[in-house]
């Protein structure tokens, strides 16, 4: 198998493997395993797991961030944006392989590593709303960035809460529900052109 084709094997496995377990229950060996590799081909790849943990939070942050981004240029109507950035969180969390709980449910935080990329998401999302937030409000930076954190928050810890509750309100109206309150809140604040 080709070495790219290899490493994205590596990555998915590694990826169920560390979901299921968390990772200080997961072992290089279930990982290899469940890959259908041997131990040395999985070390050639990555020197070791936590190595293979960052890889796989980079992609994860990656992912979540350039969907913000995109969310926030998809329109140039706030209201929409932010049921747009809403959905990007409460997908993410939804999403079947489980990636958010890499970056929003880790058991290695207090690695300065894994801080710094699960900090990286709320703080490169945060930057994103905050760009849109001062440009259409002329608030300071200070003050766009708080809201944008807020913002950040309220998406993150409700789509977990959501996902954790299992009830019956389905992910499109959990989003927009959420999305609803941000909107309510983030709307009253003046904007510098006629929007």
């Amino acid at each position: 198998m080709p070495r790219r084709e290899r490493r994205v094997q590596l990555l998915e496995s590694a990826l169920e493997v560390f979901v299921a377990q968390g990772y200080h229950a997961a072992a290089m060996d279930d990982i290899a395993e469940r890959a259908g590799v041997s131990k040395p081909v999985l070390y050639q790849h990555f020197p070791g797991k936590l190595d293979l943990y960052l890889a796989l939070l980079d992609a994860s942050c990656d992912t979540i961030i350039e969907n913000c981004r995109e969310a926030l240029t998809s329109t140039s109507d706030n209201k929409d944006r932010v049921a747009a950035t809403m959905k990007v969180f409460y997908s993410y969390v939804a999403s079947e392989e489980g990636a958010f709980r890499l970056v929003f449910e880790s058991d290695l935080t207090s690695e300065p590593d894994v801080r710094e990329r699960v900090d990286r998401v709320t703080i490169e999302c945060a930057s994103l709303i905050a760009d849109v937030i001062r440009s259409d409000t002329g608030l300071p930076d200070e003050a766009s960035e708080l809201l944008a954190v807020s913002l950040v928050g309220m998406a993150q810890v409700s789509a977990r809460f959501w996902l954790a509750g299992g009830g019956e309100i389905t992910q499109d109206d959990a989003a927009a529900l959420i999305a609803g309150l941000a909107w309510r809140g983030i709307r009253g604040y003046p904007m510098t052109d006629d929007h």
